[in-house]
């Protein structure tokens, strides 16, 4: 799933490639795909694109006083397309979502792998009628979002650190693989309860999650789109590395299943030891 480093690059991406020119089409590959019908999808038509922006981890692109917004979910993706196909984008049931076509020749497609489809497309007016933003938490990367912001919006959790810095109510732009990477890099248990960290634990996790963000959108700004998805696997340290040595401490890195989704982890470094065990078996092997 793109989360903030991958959508903050896709937005700077977009920016450069699109900004100045105008919207020639846009057309739905997927019916279930667009969340909007006022104003419509070829309202877009005619506007100039003036930029995009990341808001948790939507893409929010502006033409003219209206936005194109996109919601990439678990499977989605930007492929740019110089020039852009010119066959017009019909609703079936491959993986292409929505086709966009450019002034210039170039445009983009956004596709979705998998049966799931829950790639989401708007057209508003301000992103901030789109529930699932105007609900975002604070962005970690704000300029205001320091160490005592974090504590707060940790005092206010109930529930264990690896969902909430997944929360987007709670935090927004991290997803699933980043929140390994931080709870990595913080030396913290992913089944720790967020409001029980102590000030010298809070201090870590702040420190691993400006870091691990900033060192990932570094990573990823001046990528282009195609090259985005291997430059996040590339700068893991123990998501998706599951039975291969921790690069801190040379342990195995371990893998946990909760609902559909999986999540990494080094027992050394993060949980004294223990081995957590798969949750659809029992809670923690003692």
């Amino acid at each position: 799933m793109p989360e903030l480093p991958e959508v903050e690059a896709l937005a700077l991406f977009v920016s450069e490639q699109a900004g100045g020119t105008s919207v020639e089409r846009a057309e739905l590959g997927s019916l279930s795909a667009l969340k909007t019908y006022t104003p419509p999808l070829d309202a877009l038509v005619g506007h100039t694109v003036a930029g995009a922006q990341r808001r948790g981890k939507y893409l929010c692109i502006q033409a003219g006083d209206l936005w194109l917004v996109t919601h990439l979910a678990r499977a989605g993706w930007l492929h740019w397309r110089d020039p852009a196909p010119p066959a017009r984008a019909r609703p079936g049931k491959g993986p292409l979502a929505l086709r966009v076509g450019l002034s210039s020749g170039a445009g983009f497609d956004l596709t979705e792998q998998g049966t799931e489809k829950r790639l989401a497309v708007w057209v508003v007016n301000d992103p901030a009628a789109i529930d699932g933003v105007a609900r975002l938490g604070p962005d970690p990367l704000d300029a205001g979002f320091d160490e005592a912001a974090l504590a707060t919006v940790l005092s206010k959790a109930p529930g264990q650190l690896k969902s909430v810095l997944a929360d987007q109510s709670a935090l927004a732009g991290v997803g699933n693989a980043y929140s390994d990477e931080i709870l990595w890099a913080a030396r913290l248990s992913p089944f720790k309860t967020a409001s029980r960290l102590d000030g010298d634990e809070v201090a870590r996790l702040y420190e691993a999650l400006t870091q691990v963000l900033r060192s990932a959108v570094d990573r990823s700004l001046g990528q282009a789109a195609k090259e985005l998805k291997d430059a996040k696997r590339a700068g893991m340290a123990v998501h998706g590395r599951a039975g291969q040595p921790c690069p801190r401490c040379g342990s195995a890195v371990r893998e946990v299943y909760l609902s559909n989704r999986s999540f990494q982890y080094c027992p050394q470094c993060q949980t004294g030891g223990k081995v957590l065990a798969d949750r659809r078996l029992s809670k923690l092997l003692k």
